[in-house]
């Protein structure tokens, strides 16, 4: 177990299971709180990362991301919090709000170009790749001030703001990227 005293990490987790989540809605910037088995879930990422040291957290303006560390910061009370809109999640523009398994059903042909292109938006939305150009600059500013103050930083995000950290510090192509399942009990932890 990675003992407190190590520095220069950067961790990077989802947000937990949201009520729109468990009901398969493409929620996006809607404001979702987390389910009970998400409280669950938050609870043991709280536990893996209890030995780790965490000097800055830095979250969306999302509820759901703020409730997933509510836990993590029982074990670190000393942490500095940031909200960052710069990580919040892909907006899904007019399908926000919407069953994913109706909009499949009655779009068979738009779904997959929709849920899981690189630089297709939906309509009124933002593409992945989009979401990348305010992603990673926020992801090289971290990792800067990780080098120069020499801490360690946690990032607590959402699916498809990760999808860029995860291509950026794992050399993943695009479709890699949009294949991935950012699971809401992992730890991406990076070295820097």
């Amino acid at each position: 177990m990675e003992n407190k005293i190590y520095n220069n990490y950067l961790y990077v987790i989802t947000h937990c299971e949201s009520c729109y989540n468990r009901l398969g809605i493409f929620t996006g910037r809607v404001d979702s709180i987390l389910t009970k088995g998400g409280h669950e879930h938050a609870k043991i990422l709280a536990k893996k990362l209890k030995n780790k040291k965490i000097d800055i957290a830095y979250v969306s303006p999302l509820t759901r991301t703020k409730q997933t560390l509510k836990y993590i910061l029982e074990y670190h009370p000393e942490t500095k919090v940031v909200v960052e809109k710069r990580i919040i999640e892909r907006d899904y523009g007019e399908l926000s709000r919407k069953s994913k398994k109706k909009y499949e059903k009655e779009n068979p042909k738009l779904y997959p170009i929709y849920h899981r292109s690189y630089d297709i938006c939906p309509p009124k939305g933002e593409s992945i790749k989009q979401v990348e150009t305010r992603v990673i600059p926020f992801i090289k500013e971290a990792v800067e001030k990780i080098k120069r103050k020499k801490i360690n930083i946690l990032v607590v995000a959402h699916g498809n703001s990760i999808r860029p950290i995860r291509r950026y510090f794992e050399g993943l192509s695009k479709e890699e990227a949009m294949n991935q399942d950012n699971h809401d009990d992992k730890i991406f932890t990076y070295k820097i």
